[in-house]
Formats: C-alpha cells, sequence, structure tokens
C-alpha cells in the first residue's frame, strides 16, 4: 500500500464494519471497501500532493460509495469563478474521513438507495485568500472567513458542505441550492419557512435525514447552512490541526 495514512485510516474502518456485521442480524451491512493497488485512481496534482503530505486523505479511497463534486473546482459558486483549479478530489484529516465513513453506514442502513455528496471539503488557505478579496467589500464578505484571522474549519480539512443523492448521483431537493444564504437555507428558520410555505415537507424531511446520520457520526451543524458540518470547534482546531498551505 502506497500510502501508509490511508492504510492505517482504511483498516480502522474495515474493522468498524467487520465488528458491526458480526454483532447485528447476521445481514452483512458493511459498505467500506479497501482501494486494490490495480484499482486506477487520477493522479494527484501539485496541490494534492501536498495535501496529500500534510496527511490528509482522499474520502474516495476510504469510502468509494460516497460520490463529489467539489463546487469550487467550476465556476458555478456563489463567487462565479473557478478557484481549484487543481484540486479535484475530496481531501480532509483522518478523523474527518473516518466520521463520514460512519455517516455514509449510518446512511445505508436507512437508505441503501442514497449516497453522501461532497460539495466542498478541505480548503488551501491561498484559495481562501483569493476567495476573501473576491468577496471583500460586497454583501457577501459575512459568509466567508476572513484569512487574517485564522480562516475557517474548511481550512484545516475539519469541514465538509455536503448532501444527499440518489443512485444515479442527482442530488435530493433541500428547499435551497447549495451556498445560497436567504433564510430558506438556515436550519434554525426550517419550521418558519415550511409554515410560509417557502420550503416543502419533502425538502425538511431530506435535510433531517442528512442531520440526523451526520450528527450521530459526529459531526456539528451549522445553523445558517444545511450543507455545512463541522468536526470540531474553531478553537479546538486551531489547538490540534495545522492550517492547510
Amino acid at each position: 500500500m502506497k500510502n501508509w495514512g490511508v492504510f492505517c485510516l482504511l483498516m480502522v474502518v474495515g474493522c468498524f464494519g467487520q465488528k458491526e456485521s458480526a454483532e447485528g442480524s447476521g445481514e452483512n451491512n458493511e459498505i467500506f471497501y479497501i482501494i486494490e493497488d490495480s484499482v486506477i485512481r487520477e493522479k494527484d496534482t501539485e496541490t494534492e500532493r501536498g495535501m496529500r503530505e500534510m496527511g490528509l486523505v482522499d474520502i474516495q479511497e476510504v469510502v468509494p460509495a460516497i460520490r463529489v463534486s467539489l463546487v469550487y473546482a467550476t465556476s458555478d459558486n456563489f463567487v462565479g469563478k473557478i478557484l481549484y483549479r487543481d484540486i479535484r478530489k475530496a481531501f480532509m484529516l483522518p478523523e474527518t474521513a473516518l466520521r463520514l465513513a460512519e455517516a455514509q453506514k449510518k446512511l445505508h442502513l436507512v437508505r441503501p438507495d442514497l449516497n453522501l455528496l461532497i460539495y466542498d471539503a478541505a480548503r488551501p488557505m491561498g484559495v481562501q485568500r483569493e476567495m476573501w478579496e473576491t468577496v471583500r467589500g460586497t454583501d457577501r464578505y459575512m459568509y466567508v472567513s476572513n484569512p487574517r484571522n485564522g480562516g475557517g474549519l474548511h481550512n484545516y480539512g475539519a469541514a465538509l458542505d455536503l448532501t444527499l443523492a440518489d443512485s444515479a448521483g442527482v442530488p435530493l431537493p433541500m428547499g435551497s441550492p447549495f451556498d445560497y444564504f436567504g433564510e430558506e437555507a438556515r436550519p434554525d428558520k426550517e419550521e418558519e419557512m415550511l409554515r410560509a410555505g417557502r420550503i416543502a415537507p419533502e425538502h425538511l424531511s431530506n435535510r433531517r435525514l442528512l442531520r440526523k446520520v451526520m450528527q450521530e457520526a459526529g459531526f456539528r451543524v451549522l445553523p445558517s447552512e444545511w450543507w455545512h458540518f463541522n468536526l470540531v470547534s474553531r478553537e479546538e482546531a486551531r489547538r490540534r490541526f495545522k492550517v492547510i498551505d
């Protein structure tokens, strides 16, 4: 195995899945797979190699069923430009990946037809600076962590933006797009939005399912964005982890 960090994480995840299968109802609920050397993965870019050298892991080497569609690798995002010019894989801390593997497993136990779909994961601080400079002086600046203040949890590999997708990879309806900053996107406004008819019961049900599996796996909810989940607090991240730069 070429990457010892990924190998260790895969062994932990694999053992966890085997334990649950052994102790469960007799059905094989294990959904994690170790990638063999024969499986072809796209070659890492320079930035991706740097993140791997920092100890971050590519989530699809841990849980291939998790889908990845990095929004900032396209211009279809709230800043209107490509920010991830050489990032196509969802890298994150091994601890983040382990908890996300748990969330995917919990999701499959109740909805085997669904998978997690990642919009954003680890973000280098250089990208954070460019994002900040793009929105500074606009009404969107409040949605971007100031790099001068240490950035946000994405810059440590300890935050995820994600949703639920069907078996074809199509995102489930959530009542607002990703990176939409109106009240419809706020978890703390959902009941109000539902009563006003601004989101539908289906949207709320999908959001609750996403939150359920993520919270049960140990992630924290952001009250202003249904898609955003944190591994730890910002203070803990600064104490325990290194900024990706």
